[in-house]
């Protein structure tokens, strides 16, 4: 069978590496106008362009605070693309809009919707490395990279990516789903969780499920990875094989979890997620690699 190819989901900068260039930062850095990738809250900022939404571009107005210092991140279509945040009780005023990351209907093309993703990222790592971790000083930005260096004991930050596993369980032609109680009406997902201390990812996999429903598994299977940018999540997918037990909810963590049937599958995440990627590739019992 041919593997599905995984490293053009929304968040991955392949989806992007077409439409942007990454750049670290510099001594010096562009000056002239370009994009503007403006987070507020889970939103980002657009504005309407030919019937699409895009990222603005140009001079800011001035009703629009920045609550961040704008970072240079990089070229979006040859220009500067600067990221900056606003405060989430900002009102905003025509032409600019906000469309959160997690719309129920996407409306953003992925590429947007990713480089954005990649904007609130590095904007996130920003604002929790002002300070080192060690000694209390001030960071400074290193050269060549995303690290900060301290001012005081010159210690090294890099940023903070936090691995975590999410599992697509089968049981013959039925799938192991699970709902959280702030998920949009019927929407079904699958088992996900941070790496603990001394865990493989594989073992996060396996802790999760029987923590949260009591199901055992087996023959895990990795099958892909995506950047989860909020705030600075790496999803590792694995599909795996029901084991033993019968199903008991950690309701502190879920609403409900049950085995459907391939052919009577709920609501399902949006098309941006590697938890639908997954289960539109591996859903069937042949569909998964050797």
């Amino acid at each position: 069978m041919t593997f599905p190819e995984q490293v053009h989901l929304p968040f991955n900068f392949g989806i992007i590496k077409e439409s942007f260039k990454l750049c670290y930062p510099a001594v010096h850095e562009p000056t002239e106008e370009g994009y503007w990738a403006i987070i507020q809250g889970t939103s980002m900022l657009v504005v309407r362009e030919n019937a699409a939404l895009a990222l603005p571009r140009g001079g800011l107005p001035e009703w629009l605070h920045p609550e961040s210092r704008p970072i240079f991140i990089g070229h979006w279509h040859g220009r500067p693309l600067r990221a900056l945040s606003v405060g989430s009780d900002l009102p905003l005023q025509p032409p600019f809009e906000a469309e959160a990351f997690n719309a129920a209907e996407q409306r953003l093309d992925m590429a947007t919707l990713s480089v954005g993703g990649l904007a609130k990222q590095i904007l996130h790592w920003d604002r929790q490395s002002r300070h080192c971790s060690r000694c209390g000083a001030p960071t400074e930005p290193m050269t060549g990279n995303w690290g900060k260096r301290c001012t005081g004991c010159n210690a090294e930050h890099f940023p903070h990516i936090h691995p975590c596993a999410i599992v697509l369980v089968k049981r013959g032609d039925h799938l192991l789903l699970t709902r959280k109680a702030e998920w949009p009406a019927g929407r079904y997902s699958l088992v996900a969780g941070f790496v603990d201390f001394g865990e493989s990812l594989e073992e996060c996999a396996m802790r999760e499920v029987r923590e949260e429903t009591g199901i055992g598994i087996e023959n895990v299977r990795y099958v892909g990875s995506q950047n989860w940018p909020f705030p600075a999540q790496l999803m590792a997918g694995f599909v795996a094989d029901y084991a033993d037990g019968e199903i008991e909810v950690d309701t502190s963590e879920l609403e409900d979890a049950r085995w459907f049937p391939l052919d009577a599958l709920p609501s399902l995440p949006p098309q941006r997620s590697i938890a639908r990627w997954i289960i539109d590739n591996f859903k069937t019992p042949t569909s998964y690699p050797i």
